[in-house]
């Protein structure tokens, strides 16, 4: 051990005459475990919110969307085929460091693609009328793409047909709750822009069988969504063999963007594209504001131990002035002196940050594992809090509060290195 290490154990031991010094040497170590502990626990809930929501938003929609601005599109299969093949480039350090690992090429790619067609449309069941964004779907390849849900009754996606005399559809919950309706039961599907008569525009009705019921967890899109085949939607929109977009999930779903535009790139006029984040962007940019906000704030209560912290050693240099006096005396230099004190100032930061971070981790693991804390699942979409613990967050706030503890120590230190031996000797 150094001879700067040894007196800042010593002079953090106090003796019986100092254990005022002592007690707030204690709160000070205290304030930083609890304001560490604070900071990991809040930000653990926030990332768990933000994945959460992630999770059931992204479920049901795909990572990019590729339109037209001409409108519905054909040759699907060509253009999916071509999409198949766009790679991106990842240039990220880690992607680069991978690559001259050889364990990635470095490539963001599409994994899977389907053809959607989207329609606006009033349902009705002769017992309500509720408006509907129904999607037609390829039962065979949508699922490569989206989660559409768990069945809560009936078949899922799946078993979907457009071929008979009553095709099929599939609601989600509370859609079919407001209409009132179950499985087998029949519904009729109304467009507003149907065929021209001498009396005006009739709108187009179709009947369709209820087969399936499923759920996201989401209440605005079980109460809007529902799904049919690409061939019954593509007939009911009067667009042959035409689709509205194709969805796409991506190999990187951070990274979505990137493969977005490179797709865009290669396509060419008149195809555009958009990814999950231009998407959702209003949502998980509040997500991300609030996350910080919080961290900015919490942060407040290691900057109140800080000051503890100063007001420490702030008496621990007036009660060490002869110590400090003997010490330059016998040949330490101010740099010596400044290293002791701010040795002191950090020790308490260590083993307060480490109480903190072992503190926020273990409730963390008991938060997650026992969700003992209940929460609205109507307003949150889960009915526990979510936590999710990011070994990046744990080592930022660690560093953060460690980094504040240090700038803490300096004006105290600084005042203990300019003292000037020979008074403090006289005035003893």
């Amino acid at each position: 051990m150094s001879f700067e290490w040894f007196v800042a154990l010593r002079y953090l031991k106090a003796k019986r005459q100092e254990a005022f010094i002592s007690l707030i040497t204690l709160i000070s170590i205290v304030g930083v475990a609890v304001g560490v502990m604070a900071l990991i626990v809040v930000i653990a809930v926030m990332s768990g919110f933000e994945t959460h929501l992630r999770t059931k938003i992204l479920g049901i929609n795909s990572d990019i969307l590729v339109r037209s601005y001409q409108g519905p599109f054909g040759n699907v299969e060509e253009v999916m085929d071509k999409v198949l093949k766009i790679r991106a480039e990842d240039q990220g350090l880690w992607s680069k460091l991978s690559t001259i690992l050889n364990k990635n090429s470095g490539q963001i790619r599409v994994v899977a693609a389907t053809p959607v067609v989207y329609i606006q449309a009033l349902l009705t069941s002769g017992k309500a009328v509720s408006g509907a964004a129904i999607r037609g779907v390829d039962p065979a390849t949508v699922k490569k793409v989206v989660n559409i849900g768990d069945v809560v009754q009936g078949v899922g996606i799946e078993s979907l047909r457009g071929e008979s005399a009553a095709p099929s559809i599939i609601l989600g919950k509370e859609l079919a709750r407001n209409l009132g309706v179950g499985v087998g039961q029949a519904i009729q599907i109304v467009l507003p822009r149907g065929t021209l008569s001498p009396v005006g525009m009739l709108p187009k009705i179709r009947t369709f069988q209820v087969i399936g019921i499923s759920s996201t967890g989401v209440y605005e899109y079980d109460s809007s969504l529902a799904f049919i085949s690409l061939k019954s939607a593509q007939k009911l929109a009067g667009i042959g063999d035409k689709v509205h977009a194709l969805e796409l999930k991506s190999s990187d779903l951070y990274k979505a963007d990137k493969l977005s535009a490179a797709i865009a790139k290669e396509l060419g006029f008149p195809f555009w594209t958009m990814d999950w984040q231009q998407m959702s962007r209003n949502l998980f940019s509040a997500l991300k504001l609030e996350k910080l906000a919080m961290f900015i704030v919490l942060t407040l209560i290691v900057l109140v131990a800080a000051f503890n912290i100063v007001s420490t050693l702030t008496m621990l240099v007036m009660e060490k002035k002869q110590d400090i006096a003997i010490l330059k005396a016998i040949g330490a230099t101010d740099g010596v002196i400044l290293r002791i004190f701010v040795y002191s100032g950090l020790l308490i930061g260590l083993i307060g940050t480490g109480l903190g971070v072992t503190g926020g981790t273990i409730l963390c693991k008991l938060l997650s594992r026992y969700k003992f804390i209940k929460i609205p699942s109507e307003v949150y979409y889960t009915d526990t809090l979510p936590i999710l613990l990011k070994s990046q967050d744990v080592i930022l706030i660690a560093v953060s509060a460690i980094l504040i503890c240090f700038l803490a120590t300096l004006y105290p230190a600084r005042q203990a290195a300019r003292i000037n031996p020979s008074e403090a000797l006289r005035n003893a």
